[in-house]
Formats: C-alpha cells, sequence, structure tokens
C-alpha cells in the first residue's frame, strides 16, 4: 500500500488524520523532512489553526519549496482545511503572504443576522466538479464536518470542486486542479462518508502509482 506523508508543521490535527489512513490501508508517515516528503507516494497537508502562524511554521522548517516541488511534480497532493487556505495568496486573517500554488485569496464570511462564526458542525457539499476522483461513489449533496471562518475565493472558479452554503453564502469548500486536491472541511471527521473520501485520495494515488509502473 501507498506510503502518504503527512506534513508536521506543528498546525495539524495529524494523529486523526493518520488514523483515516491506515482504515484506508495506507501507510501514514509524519514528517517535516523534505527528503521523506519526496520519496512518499503523495502528500497530505493538514492544517488547524491560523493563517499567519501557519505560513510561518512552514517556512521555518524550509518546507515551502518542498511543497510546490511535490504539487509541480505531479504527485497527489490533498490539503485539508487551514492546508487548503495557506495554498493561496494571501487571507484576510493575517498579513503573511501565502504559499501563491493557487491564485486567489482567503476572506472572512461577511456578518448576517443570526449567522454563526465560526461555521461549525455538519454542511451539505454541492459538487462542482461531479467527476472529481475524491468524489468517486459518493452521492450527491453529501454532509461533512466544517470548523471555519475564513474561505477561499479562488481567482479561476474552474479550479472549485464543490461549494457550501452557510447562511447566505455560497462559497468554495474544495477544489481541484490535475494533482492538487485541497477541502475545507475535515474526512477524518466526517464519519464513513468522509473515510470514503480519504479512501478515493488513497485510491488516486494507487492508480498513479500503476500507471508509472505500467
Amino acid at each position: 500500500m501507498p506510503t502518504i506523508a503527512v506534513i508536521d508543521y506543528d498546525m495539524g490535527n495529524l494523529h486523526s488524520v493518520c488514523k483515516g489512513l491506515e482504515k484506508t490501508g495506507a501507510t501514514p508517515k509524519i514528517t517535516d523532512s523534505p527528503i521523506e516528503i519526496e520519496q512518499a507516494d503523495a502528500v497530505i497537508l493538514p492544517g488547524v489553526g491560523s493563517f499567519d502562524p501557519a505560513v510561518q511554521h512552514l517556512r521555518s522548517r524550509h518546507l515551502e519549496t518542498p511543497i510546490k516541488q511535490v504539487i509541480a511534480s505531479g504527485k497527489p497532493f490533498l490539503g485539508i482545511c487551514l492546508g487548503l487556505q495557506i495554498l493561496f495568496e494571501s487571507s484576510e486573517e493575517g498579513q503573511e503572504p501565502g504559499l501563491g500554488i493557487l491564485a486567489g485569496k482567503v476572506r472572512r464570511f461577511k456578518f448576517e443576522p443570526g449567522l454563526t462564526i465560526p461555521q461549525m458542525g455538519w454542511n451539505q457539499l454541492q459538487f462542482t466538479q461531479p467527476n472529481h476522483p475524491l468524489w468517486s461513489e459518493i452521492a450527491s449533496q453529501p454532509w461533512v464536518y466544517f470548523v471555519h471562518s475564513y474561505y477561499v475565493d479562488p481567482t479561476d472558479s474552474q479550479v472549485t470542486a464543490a461549494t457550501v452554503t452557510h447562511g447566505h453564502q455560497t462559497v468554495t469548500a474544495a477544489v481541484g486542479q490535475n494533482n492538487l486536491m485541497a477541502v475545507q472541511f475535515h474526512p477524518e471527521k466526517s464519519s464513513i462518508l468522509g473515510l470514503k473520501i480519504l479512501s478515493n485520495f488513497v485510491s488516486k494515488v494507487i492508480s498513479e502509482n500503476l500507471a508509472l509502473a505500467g
């Protein structure tokens, strides 16, 4: 089974992600080593917390370049929650520049009477890339678990793989661009359906490996 590097930069719910991956049969490896990241079959960038500390921690560990190299190489890459947001250019949450791998900005939910910020709990996805590998064998409008006050606003709407509506605001909940996949929700907290999404990611990794071997 594939080895998946789970990037450790002191900002992620690493063990929950690893448990989810183990249930799919994958072998997760928590690491901040550029060499181990390069050698892995795929890479996951989790994240919980604030934008500025996240990018500061990544840069202090010299992980920005390895992340960009992995994505450029075509290796399957999955960002989760804050691990989605820091792929963008900037955030209304802080002052630090993001990684700039995807064009766009991270924005805060606009105030509405009765709207709870952060969005915390279960909500339904609307697929905008219904044939994306992450959604394989998943019925439309699935319920997944969110915890966030900010959302990504891609410059190119075509990279949006799913949206979610909170109050009257419909925002990007997942992106997909070639080998790069990232989600705002927490698949590791989304019960059986979340495990299926992680399993779909692992299946994508296996199929990529078989294609390279063949």
